[in-house]
């Protein structure tokens, strides 16, 4: 029998190898900048909660340490100084708050078009509520929801009781007689909450009608406070009784730091998408899109419900364990999983509070600012 050389197979045994193509090396996912700037409304509970953790994310996945940066101001405030970069944004991302406001930087070319996998894009509904949807995304991809979250009454139960009114269920009840001088409330100029707020009245009742309730609930007013985080802040601590247009998880907060405080949503109260936007112009555009792509992860989705927030895809329902941060949530909105199910009643109309965007908070001002102190003495 013929035997083959050693050197024989071994030539042979490499040509077969140098044949077959080479195993390719896993490539290294695109790395991100190390800063990333975010202007919101958003609390600093939900914000600074979700930096921290995309920061762990950023410094396993791309081994970066991300700088973070959160610049808080009211979603109109925030609105006016991001038209006043003029494209030169010194922040990446916009953050919170009202569609309208988002849909009109859009039209100023001031957002840059989002990239999400198309999976994810679809998982999220193009809007929600009857009769009148809310927007949950942009057809054109300049802003996306994050999370949905709810405006209505915060109030202290143990002040109620002393004045002998009842727990609001309905939007009339801040113009109970027995309030006067307890109610809190914001600037519509200052919060997109109660300029949202402002608008179901106006839209549900009527204009004429609407702003004579509003003028009603001005009576009633006892402080306008410089931010929409202040107005639980201050029923909290038992200053006054009632606060008007609040986003549910600054009562949550509240309620987790052991303050007596309870939260309502009348019927027909606006529910935000908390909408995120990236800055045309942003310096560190990856990191902003990759903090969004997280944001809209089911980890990303988790956190907010453990902040009080809602899923903005129907596949999440808010469970968790008996006694959890996520179930004591839960029981503030009384009992709601999901705002899918069933879907929420709705009248605000986002195209009419768009068009009226700064007249409603110029007649705010003419209305009921500068006549406040006439309007206590009705």
């Amino acid at each position: 029998m013929r035997t083959i050389p050693f050197f024989g197979v071994t030539a042979a045994l490499w040509l077969t190898l140098s044949a077959a193509p080479l195993p390719l090396r896993a490539q290294p996912a695109p790395s991100i900048e190390d800063e990333l700037v975010v202007q919101t409304p958003v609390s600093a509970f939900i914000v600074e909660a979700m930096l921290k953790e995309f920061s762990a994310h950023a410094k396993e996945r791309w081994g970066v340490t991300l700088r973070t940066r959160a610049q808080r101001a009211g979603t109109p405030v925030s609105y006016e100084r991001i038209v006043s970069w003029k494209g030169q944004p010194e922040a990446d991302i916009f953050w919170g708050g009202e569609p309208a406001l988002f849909h009109s930087l859009a039209d100023q070319k001031l957002l840059a078009r989002l990239e999400l996998p198309p999976d994810v894009w679809e998982a999220i509904p193009a809007s929600i509520g009857t009769p009148r949807p809310i927007p949950l995304k942009d057809v054109n991809r300049s802003w996306v929801g994050t999370a949905l979250e709810v405006y209505g009454i915060a109030y202290s139960p143990r002040l109620l009781r002393k004045l002998g009114v009842p727990a609001p269920r309905e939007w009339d009840t801040v113009l109970h007689p027995k309030l006067k001088g307890a109610v809190a409330q914001c600037t519509p100029p200052r919060s997109s909450s109660s300029h949202a707020t402002y608008e179901v009245i106006l839209q549900s009742k009527g204009e004429a009608e609407g702003w004579e309730w509003l003028k009603r609930l001005a009576a009633n007013t006892g402080v306008f406070v410089p931010s929409s985080r202040d107005v639980p802040s201050v029923v909290a601590k038992g200053e006054y009784a009632v606060g008007f247009g609040v986003p549910s998880y600054f009562v949550f907060e509240e309620k987790l730091a052991g303050f007596d405080i309870k939260f309502t949503a009348p019927k027909g109260a606006f529910v935000t998408p908390e909408p995120f936007a990236v800055l045309a112009g942003a310096r560190h555009p990856r990191a902003a899109r990759e903090f969004l792509a997280f944001l809209l992860s089911e980890h990303g989705q988790r956190l907010f419900m453990e902040r009080g927030l809602y899923p903005v895809m129907p596949r999440y329902k808010v469970h968790g364990p008996p006694g959890s941060t996520i179930e004591m949530g839960v029981q503030l909105t009384g009992g709601i999983r999901s705002f899918f199910e069933p879907p929420v009643t709705n009248v605000y109309d986002d195209d009419v509070a768009r068009a009226r965007f700064r007249e409603v908070n110029e007649r705010f001002r003419r209305d009921i600012e500068t006549a406040w102190n006439d309007l206590k003495r009705r």
